[in-house]
């Protein structure tokens, strides 16, 4: 990403690592899916022998992964995916689990990864982490690992009628100019992040100028629309790892509460102490590194 005088104060502060990681090269993609257009991007490794995929979280985009990616140990490939409504690809009139899948597995047979002999990881933080432990338990036999960071696995028990969405509750706002918006950006649900070079990062990336002004990439009906999932258990037969932020509101929830009873024999629960809900923008460099750390628990690095 080129740094421009008006990023100057925030990014040219960040440390080396972050400037190095961002200036990785990515290969930009989409596909056209009868739903609409897919946006994706690729960090190609020529030692890879597997693939990982990061899933962002709801309203986020495939470029909060760009300081992540590069940190990934260089035996994998890394596909960050925009999911539908979301970043790059384009707006539906619903969102379920089951299309966020659908679209995520047509991007990996278009990168023809599916029926290959590398094997496939997925890393998902919030919504994302739900979507991998979807795919993990739907599709079984597709999958070698996954890790969830700070996704509140509930109960199938769990009355989702009277959930209360963390997403904005109004329309989209347009913005006369892009600074204006910019200085709007906010991490949901909120929280303290002291990474202002991270923030700046991403919000760069989460917003576009149309004839009305400007205005967040997300399509503002996904938090009324999308269909969560009422009385469905996750099953896990690969390896498996949620990370919690320490700082994180589901840390001492009886959510937390319940996954590390009802997972205690399927997956490994680890908790970053200084990270908030926003485990990635928080603590970039020790979510890199423990999530390395279990490739190779894993068998899949020497």
């Amino acid at each position: 990403m080129e740094i421009t005088d008006s990023l100057s104060n925030d990014i040219r502060d960040a440390p080396d690592w972050f400037h190095n990681a961002i200036s990785s090269p990515l290969r930009k993609e989409h596909l056209i899916h009868p739903l609409g257009k897919l946006a994706y991007q690729v960090l190609d490794r020529k030692n890879a022998q597997n693939t990982i995929m990061l899933i962002h979280g709801t309203g986020a985009h495939k470029k909060w992964w760009d300081p992540i990616a590069p940190l990934i140990n260089e035996k994998f490939s890394v596909i960050a995916p925009d999911l539908p409504g979301m970043g790059e690809s384009d707006h539906r009139k619903e969102y379920d689990f089951e299309a966020f899948s659908e679209a995520l597995i047509a991007i990996m047979h278009q990168e023809k990864i599916i029926n290959s002999n590398q094997k496939i990881y997925l890393i998902g933080h919030s919504l994302g982490g739900h979507v991998a432990g979807f795919m993990a338990s739907e599709f079984s036999d597709l999958f070698s690992g996954i890790v969830m960071i700070d996704s509140p696995i509930r109960p199938p028990t769990y009355d989702y009628d009277k959930h209360q969405s963390t997403g904005p509750l109004r329309r989209i706002k347009y913005y006369q100019d892009k600074e204006s918006i910019i200085e709007r950006f906010r991490l949901m649900p909120p929280q303290e992040c002291k990474n202002d070079w991270y923030l700046r990062f991403i919000a760069e990336h989460s917003i576009l100028e149309d004839d009305q002004g400007w205005r967040w990439r997300f399509d503002d009906k996904l938090f009324a629309t999308l269909r969560r999932l009422h009385n469905y258990e996750f099953k896990f037969q690969c390896p498996a790892l949620f990370i919690a932020g320490g700082k994180s509101l589901l840390l001492e929830s009886k959510i937390m509460q319940y996954i590390r009873i009802a997972f205690k024999d399927s997956m490994a629960v680890e908790v970053i102490e200084s990270a908030a809900h926003h485990v990635p923008l928080d603590t970039p460099l020790e979510l890199v590194s423990l999530i390395n750390n279990y490739l190779v628990e894993w068998g899949e690095l020497e």
